[in-house]
C-alpha cells in the first residue's frame, strides 16, 4: 500500500492573477504557504480477475468501475489516465478539513492522486514535475478553470512567493525567515469557516471572462503580492500586513458580485470590529473559510466572535506532497 499526502494552502496576496488569461499577458504573483492540514490517498493494486470490478474509488462515495470511462469522479478518472493506470486499482481519499472551501482541496487531491499513483508505477517524480502534471489534468484534461498556484502550493509545501511568467513558465521563491518571525506570523493568523461549499471553478469561471474589464484590479492585486513579501521579508509591523490583507480584499470583491455576499461581508466586519486588522475570503470567493489577521491580543475577542466549531487551527509553513508510507 501507498499512502500520500498533500497540503491545503492559504493565499494570502495575488489570487487571480495566477489565471494563464491574465499572467500570459501581463505577468502573476502569488504570497502562499501550505499549512498543517492535508489531504491522503491511499493507493493499492489488487487482483481484478477475482472480482466483478478494475477499479475501486472511495472518497465521500465508493465507485466499483469494470472500466476507467465508467468512473464517474473527474480528478481520480483523469489521474488514471494521465499515468496509464486502468485496472487493478483501490484508491480511497481522505481530508483534514472541508473541501471546496478555498485552502486549494482539490488541487491538493490532485497532486496526493499522482504522487501515489507514481510511486505505484515506481516512478520518482520531482515537486516541478508534480505541479505541472497536476496543472495539466486539472486544466486540459478535467477542463475545470483553475489557475495554477494551488497545485504549485500542494506540491512544493512550504511558505512561498510565486512568479507566473508571460512565457507560460512559473518561478517558486522560498520565503526566507527567522522561525521566530514564522512563529509570530502563525500567532496573527485566524480562520472561520463560513459554513459556505462552492466549487472554486464555477466562481472563476465568470471571473475569467471579466479579465479584461478587471485588468486594473488584477494590476493592483498582483502589486499587492509584491507588497507583502517586501513587508515579510524585510521584518516590518505585521500590522502592515494584515492592513494590505484588507486592502487587497476591498479590491478583490470588484472582480466580481459572487467573490462575496451578505453572510461573507456580516462575518467580515465581525471580525474587524473583534479586533482584526484586516483578512479576506479565501479561495476564488463565494464560502469556504474566511482568513483573519489579528493581533494574539485580540484572539480571545475573536473566539468569542464566532462558534468554536467554526474556527479551524493552523500551522504554516507545511511540507509539501510527500509518500508517507510504501
Amino acid at each position: 500500500m501507498i499512502i500520500a499526502r498533500a497540503p491545503f494552502r492559504i493565499s494570502f496576496f495575488g489570487g487571480g492573477t495566477d489565471h494563464p488569461e491574465f499572467f500570459l499577458k501581463e505577468g502573476g504573483a502569488v504570497l502562499s504557504t501550505a499549512i498543517d492540514k492535508y489531504v491522503y490517498v491511499t493507493a493499492n493494486r489488487f487482483l481484478s480477475h477475482m472480482y466483478d470490478y478494475a477499479i475501486r474509488l472511495s472518497y465521500s462515495s465508493v465507485e466499483l468501475a469494470k472500466n476507467l470511462n465508467d468512473v464517474e469522479h473527474n480528478i481520480f478518472r483523469e489521474c488514471l489516465r494521465y499515468c496509464g493506470v486502468t485496472k487493478d486499482i483501490a484508491l480511497h481519499s481522505a481530508f483534514d478539513a472541508h473541501a471546496f472551501s478555498g485552502l486549494g482541496s482539490s488541487s491538493s487531491l490532485t497532486v496526493s492522486i499522482l504522487h501515489a499513483l507514481h510511486c505505484i508505477n515506481k516512478e520518482f517524480i520531482t515537486p516541478e514535475e508534480l505541479a505541472r502534471a497536476a496543472i495539466f489534468v486539472e486544466k486540459k484534461m478535467v477542463k475545470d478553470k483553475v489557475g495554477y498556484q494551488d497545485q504549485i502550493a500542494a506540491a512544493y509545501g512550504g511558505f512561498n512567493f510565486i512568479e507566473f511568467k508571460p512565457t507560460g513558465d512559473f518561478h517558486v521563491q522560498c520565503v526566507h525567515m527567522q522561525p521566530s518571525r514564522m512563529v509570530d506570523i502563525e500567532s496573527h493568523l485566524f480562520l472561520v469557516y463560513t459554513g459556505i461549499v462552492r466549487k472554486a471553478s464555477d466562481i472563476t469561471a465568470l471571473q475569467i471572462k471579466k479579465i479584461q474589464q478587471n485588468m486594473l484590479a488584477l494590476r493592483a492585486l498582483k502589486a499587492m503580492a509584491y507588497d507583502g513579501y517586501d513587508l515579510l521579508i524585510k521584518n516590518k509591523p505585521l500590522k502592515k500586513f494584515g492592513l494590505l490583507l484588507n486592502e487587497a480584499w476591498v479590491q478583490k470583491r470588484t472582480l466580481d458580485s459572487g467573490v462575496s455576499n451578505e453572510k461573507i461581508d456580516a462575518l467580515y466586519k465581525r471580525g474587524l470590529k473583534a479586533g482584526a486588522w484586516g483578512g479576506k475570503l479565501l479561495g476564488a470567493g463565494g464560502g469556504g473559510f474566511i482568513l483573519f489577521f489579528a493581533p494574539p491580543s485580540a484572539r480571545a475577542k475573536l473566539a468569542k466572535s464566532f462558534p468554536k466549531k467554526d474556527i479551524l487551527p493552523v500551522k504554516i509553513n507545511a511540507p509539501g506532497s510527500q509518500i508517507i508510507f510504501s
